[in-house]
């Protein structure tokens, strides 16, 4: 399968390493308006292939018309964010900017699945699902997948375990009306406090690990300038469970049509992905504090999205 990124800043590149270091795609197509750092990228790609083993992969540097009938393409660019500013001050102009990248994909590629990276990512993914010919169930948010992979970690580190034993989500809006469903989550299958007190650890404080997961990526970025390793690897992680058709549970943000009880809206969820994209919104049964949560995330997202509705005249 081809697949295509769009832009080749950071997390761009990152997400081209991943691509190629597990020979996920036969060709790989990376486009940037700055087309001499998207060759040289390739270039130094191409050097590697000389001393790894893993599959060959042919790359592009090139522009829209290089993806043509690409079965993914991930779009990671934008504006970055800046210090000390909000994930919802980007609203306006990457939301201007992803679509103009979708409305050029869909001439080139209509029956691809977009992986949305571009913060805001909710929303920018809900306006090109509203204003352009590609389903709900086929532009998929990275949303909170990255989220829950800090959380994960976090409890992970604390208890002293591999993270991949803590099972739980992160759900809602990426961002700062993201939520943690406790119902939903558990280590090695017994609740998290059951597990800290029969290991004689102390139990997690709530409030403060939520916080602790949310403040990560300003953690990182206010040391390197930038997160990319997390990003990029929660971007190949919905990649490959489309690319092998995996039907992988994971919590990326979804188009919501009535699921939840919330419309026009996309919000992290538990989702079934496979290679259809999204192919189902799993109705998980979370509690009325959880689902109150969720509405909470809903209500601050629509209310960006008139704001920026208003502005660039969108549906």
């Amino acid at each position: 399968m081809k697949v295509a990124v769009i832009g080749a800043g950071a997390v761009g590149v990152s997400v081209c390493q991943f691509l190629l270091d597990n020979g996920a795609c036969d060709t790989l197509v990376l486009v940037d308006l700055n087309q001499e750092k998207a060759l040289g990228e390739i270039l130094d790609f191409g050097h590697t292939t000389s001393l790894n083993f893993t599959r060959n992969v042919k790359m592009v540097a090139g522009g829209y018309a290089d993806c043509q009938d690409a079965g993914i393409v991930i779009i990671t660019a934008g504006a970055q964010i800046k210090q000390g500013q909000q994930r919802d001050e980007l609203a306006q102009i990457n939301v201007e900017i992803t679509l103009q990248i979708a409305r050029e994909l869909e001439r080139v590629a209509p029956e691809a699945i977009l992986v949305l990276a571009t913060n805001p990512v909710d929303l920018v993914s809900r306006f090109i699902i509203a204003n352009t010919r590609y389903t709900a169930g086929r532009v998929i948010s990275a949303g909170c997948l990255l989220d829950t992979a800090r959380f994960m970690k976090i409890v992970a580190d604390h208890v002293g375990l591999d993270p991949k034993n803590v099972q739980g989500y992160v759900l809602g809006e990426h961002g700062a009306t993201s939520f943690i469903p406790w119902s939903l989550c558990s280590i090695g299958g017994l609740t998290f406090d059951d597990y800290c007190d029969m290991v004689d650890k102390p139990r997690l404080a709530r409030k403060a690990l939520l916080q602790q997961v949310k403040q990560a990526g300003f953690e990182i970025f206010n040391r390197k300038g930038n997160t990319n390793h997390g990003i990029a690897a929660s971007v190949y992680r919905i990649v490959q469970a489309i690319l092998f058709d995996e039907g992988s549970i994971l919590p990326v943000g979804a188009y919501l049509e009535g699921q939840f009880g919330i419309e026009d809206c996309v919000l992290s969820v538990p989702c079934l992905v496979n290679r259809h994209g999204i192919a189902k919104r799993l109705p998980y049964p979370l509690t009325s504090h959880e689902l109150a949560q969720l509405h909470g995330s809903a209500r601050h997202l629509k209310a960006l999205t008139e704001q920026v509705r208003k502005q660039q005249h969108l549906a």
